[in-house]
């Protein structure tokens, strides 16, 4: 889904035309793209930790203010609640990746002492 956006943000007039109908300066969209894609690789890297809970707060943040920034525009409501929708996958994703963690860290924890002794 944001790797999906990232892309269009980079390939689309439609997209261009957007970010400038919501009053957002051009560098602003390349910057969201970019920023976007590292996000996309940090939720994907193999690891665990605080950083990829700064990657779903910036990707909430993403998607409550493109809703807010389509409501101020005075776009049609199925634009607003888009994001809207996009948060709630984005949230079972989280609470998803929070189940997965619970389960591994301390499967691992009883591994790597088990190995040690």
């Amino acid at each position: 889904m944001m790797l999906f956006s990232a892309t269009m943000y980079f390939t689309s007039p439609d997209m261009a035309q957007t970010f400038k109908h919501l009053g957002f300066p051009d560098y602003f969209r390349i910057e969201l793209g970019i920023a976007k894609i590292i996000g996309v690789l940090f939720l994907l890297a193999p690891f665990t930790g605080r950083l990829k809970e700064w990657v779903y707060a910036g990707f909430t943040i993403n998607m409550i203010s493109g809703s807010i920034a389509h409501a101020a525009a005075g776009d049609p409501i199925s634009a607003i609640i888009t994001p809207i929708v996009f948060l709630g996958v984005l949230a079972v994703s989280y609470i998803t990746l929070q189940k997965l963690n619970d389960e591994i860290e301390p499967a691992f924890v009883t591994n790597l002492i088990s190995s040690t002794s």
